[in-house]
């Protein structure tokens, strides 16, 4: 079995001959992680990073409306009220943040995150249940 000096580390950090593997080197600038943006509903609200090779991503802080897919090539611009479930985490759920995957409450019902706000700087999402008018 090969063992690799800037990759994978074979168990126990330790060479077949029993040596001890190093790193060869640090982290680069270009390799250090960004906090995450933690989408939460409020104002709209977007941030400009400057990401590699000059490019740029749009990060969303905060927003109050969602573009919805309603179906039949339809899509409507719809006001947040609650955000209701998050399966990335309890604590992404119980901070109410919003991430590719979260179902928030809006006017028209219930409807699922599609896109990801925190690398796209937008709300888009699917209609999953409609509300009944009362």
């Amino acid at each position: 079995m090969p063992y690799y000096y800037h990759g994978p580390v074979m168990p126990g950090g330790r060479k077949p001959t029993g040596g001890k593997i190093r790193k060869s080197r640090g982290k680069r600038r270009r390799e250090a992680g960004r906090p995450p943006a933690f989408t939460a509903v409020g104002i709209r609200k977007l941030k400009h990073i400057r990401v590699m090779g000059g490019n740029w991503k749009l990060r969303l802080v905060s927003d109050h409306e969602v573009n919805v897919a309603i179906g039949d090539g339809q899509t409507k611009r719809v006001k947040i009220l609650d955000v209701i479930d998050n399966p990335a985490s309890k604590v992404l759920k119980r901070r109410g943040i919003i991430t590719k995957g979260a179902i928030v409450k809006t006017e028209i019902g219930m409807v699922k995150i599609t896109s990801r706000p925190g690398q796209h700087g937008i709300l888009n999402g699917v209609l999953l249940r409609e509300e009944v008018a009362s």
